[in-house]
């Protein structure tokens, strides 16, 4: 029985727990009852943290910067974000177009809760991270979720945008290299979704380009601010060094973008976390203002893995999955396997009915597409080395081959 002070915020109440992070636990769980688990289900790197970085932090303890820093982030890493932008993106903005937060979520999040009032609409594109739209909800707001699926590659369409925007329309969130799917948008693919915002001014526009490194079979990255420098004033364009750099647990992100936007944020963040962790802001300055050369090896080792998880899952029976053009995701469908039973008795009715028979059956934990917004998908993750990989696509194309009819 629930009591009058239990009840919760409607909007939290009716939000969703994060997929990948339900499939985490799980994973978890079943290691701690002796199994051994390969998981495909973490969107973190392997590696670890280069040890410049690492070094950087303890410096940083050793001289005592373990006190408070400026809420939207210290000034010597603003400079090293806004140099960043410059160079890397063709940005021209200095540091005072900058914020720094406590991972990339929370720049997504401050940028939504400053701006979002109920009846509010944001546009987002599905397949999505699965925070997106729950991020949308808990601020009170609705979001318009449109279809993208294989036959467009999984990315948005000018007609399908143009078809989703109205009156109430707030922003547009846009990620490329995209998670779940890992797509990319080409320059001429995101000059064309300029073109129809330009016409809608009262749109923002988000855009994550987190796995802004990891583009594949040559593919230059582009982001919108800088493909369009008209629509410039009306995005925020969020990045940080969770995937480039091997710092997922370092918590640091940061955006750029119009700032009476930024200001707003840095008001929202002063009463919420105030500054982000003065240690990782300092090995975030060395990742910014540090050697580079490792980013494109380690842009070498993903693009083996991605072609040889590509290759393995299109051998498995009942799956089929398109090549990936960026990111660290093979997003596959297993519209094969519905229908059909497990040996332990399971009837595959659903993608989620199939990532758990994976992890109860096989010991290995992918997350269903349905928590991204388009079914039947499962998402596997190819951030771990290549025995494992392999050995982990052995044991799924062991348990589809042992499905019955």
């Amino acid at each position: 029985m629930t009591t009058a002070a239990q009840r919760l915020n409607e909007n939290l109440a009716s939000a969703q727990p994060s997929a990948t992070y339900r499939m985490m636990d799980r994973v978890a769980a079943k290691r701690a009852s002796g199994a051994k688990v390969i998981s495909l289900s973490a969107g973190e790197p392997d590696f670890d943290t280069p040890v410049h970085i690492c070094d950087a932090a303890v410096d940083a303890i050793r001289q005592g910067h373990t006190r408070y820093t400026q809420v939207a982030g210290l000034r010597a890493l603003r400079e090293a974000v806004a140099a960043k932008f410059r160079r890397e993106n063709g940005l021209d903005v200095d540091w005072r177009d900058t914020i720094v937060c406590s991972g990339g979520k929370q720049v997504i999040y401050n940028a939504l809760a400053a701006t979002l009032n109920e009846g509010d609409e944001v546009i987002v594109p599905a397949p999505y991270w699965v925070s997106y739209p729950e991020m949308v909800q808990l601020c009170g707001a609705h979001p318009v979720v449109v279809s993208c699926d294989a036959d467009v590659g999984f990315k948005l369409t000018p007609a399908v945008l143009a078809a989703a925007i109205g009156p109430k329309t707030r922003w547009l969130i846009l990620n490329s290299p995209a998670n779940p799917t890992g797509a990319v948008y080409t320059r001429g693919e995101l000059a064309a979704l300029a073109e129809v915002l330009l016409a809608h001014p009262h749109v923002l526009i988000l855009s994550d380009d987190i796995y802004e490194h990891l583009t594949f079979d040559g593919e230059r990255f582009h982001t919108l601010a800088a493909v369009e420098p008209r629509l410039a004033a009306h995005t925020l364009t969020m990045n940080g060094v969770s995937k480039a750099y091997a710092m997922t647990g370092w918590r640091i992100g940061f955006g750029t973008g119009p700032r009476w936007l930024l200001e707003a944020m840095e008001k929202l963040q002063g009463q919420q976390t105030s500054g982000a962790s003065s240690i990782s802001q300092h090995a975030a300055l060395a990742a910014l203002d540090g050697p580079q050369a490792f980013i494109a090896q380690t842009r070498r080792v993903f693009e083996a893995r991605r072609n040889l998880m590509v290759e393995l899952l299109n051998e498995t029976p009942g799956i089929s999955c398109a090549v990936p053009g960026g990111a660290f995701y093979a997003f596959a469908s297993c519209a094969g396997l519905l229908g059909r039973r497990t040996p332990a008795g399971t009837l595959l009715n659903t993608d989620e009915d199939v990532a758990l028979a994976l992890l109860d059956e096989a010991n290995v934990a992918v997350v269903h597409g349905g928590a991204f917004g388009l079914a039947p998908y499962i998402r596997v993750a190819y951030a771990l080395d290549t025995e494992s990989l392999r050995q982990a696509c052995q044991a799924i194309q062991r348990f589809c081959a042992a499905l019955s009819d």
